[in-house]
């Protein structure tokens, strides 16, 4: 009998001891921020009015605090809107190369647009994950 109650009251101990270990573990690492992925949208590169190239790139979203990423979906087809309009408007180009684009200028954008569309804060960073040309070549000078 008492060997019975031995083994349960080990079992249960270590039990606890791995509960507690989890629980601290969790508390001791900070809540990953929540983000969204932007996938496949080509962006035009445009110099002297015309259309020298497409630039497809891939986003992550950064959100903030008080936003979900159910919500920050549901926007995504006017955020998406929003960027390539504002590619045609003022494009996102680089003075030397016609196979990338300028993504300070490209995240400021997108923070604004969101700002407008679904709050302020909504996003807090924008990552440009890739970033792949139509075409390779095309330097202004050649």
């Amino acid at each position: 009998m008492q060997r019975r109650a031995l083994i349960q009251a080990g079992a249960f101990l270590t039990a606890a001891a791995v509960v507690s270990t989890a629980s601290a573990s969790e508390k001791a690492a900070p809540p990953a921020g929540a983000f969204l992925n932007l996938p496949g949208m080509g962006l035009p590169v445009i110099t002297d009015g015309r259309v020298r190239n497409y630039v497809f790139i891939v986003l992550k979203l950064h959100l903030g605090p008080a936003h979900t990423v159910e919500a920050v979906r549901a926007k995504e087809a006017h955020l998406r809107d929003a960027l390539v309009r504002a590619g045609h408007r003022t494009p996102f180009v680089l003075p030397d190369t016609w196979v990338a684009l300028d993504t300070a200028a490209l995240s400021a954008s997108l923070i604004r647009s969101a700002s407008t569309l679904i709050g302020r804060g909504a996003v807090t960073r924008v990552e440009v994950v890739s970033q792949s040309p139509r075409r390779r070549t095309g330097m202004q000078g050649v």
